[in-house]
């Protein structure tokens, strides 16, 4: 995997993905940014709730649950001083379908968290506390 990140001036940066995909970064006013992108550490944390989200439905297809959308909220607690590590995330994700089961559900979120969402294993090792919740909504027929 590779990625290109060219400064632009100030404190704005455009990430290039190997897969040819771009994506602005900046920071904010008082760091010298003019806010016209993420800034970087929230990008750490999208990417985060992007591959484990990405499990959790892929693993809900796998086992034909009727998943019909799937969002993952993440909050996160950085420490104080330099370097401002992120000490804490959780991610709670709500899964929407009709007639969802609960084990699945809970099933899929706990094997993205152990074993397959590289983002979150990588992190964990890294020393960030990285828990993890759930609620399913049933959808009106």
């Amino acid at each position: 995997m590779k990625a290109r990140v060219q400064w632009a001036g100030e404190a704005l940066f455009l990430g290039e993905s190997g897969s040819g995909h771009a994506v602005v970064m900046d920071g904010p006013p008082e760091s010298g940014g003019r806010n016209l992108g993420v800034r970087p550490m929230e990008m750490l944390l999208i990417g985060l709730g992007g591959c484990s989200n990405f499990d959790v439905v892929s693993i809900l297809r796998k086992s034909r649950q009727p998943v019909e959308s799937c969002e993952a909220f993440l909050e996160a607690e950085r420490a104080s001083e330099d370097p401002k590590v992120f000490t804490k995330i959780h991610l709670h994700f709500v899964v929407k379908g009709r007639g969802l089961k609960e084990a699945q559900v809970k099933r899929a979120v706990e094997l993205s968290a152990d074993k397959y969402c590289s983002a979150s294993i990588m992190l964990g090792r890294a020393g960030v506390e990285i828990t993890h919740d759930y609620e399913i909504v049933e959808l009106g027929a």
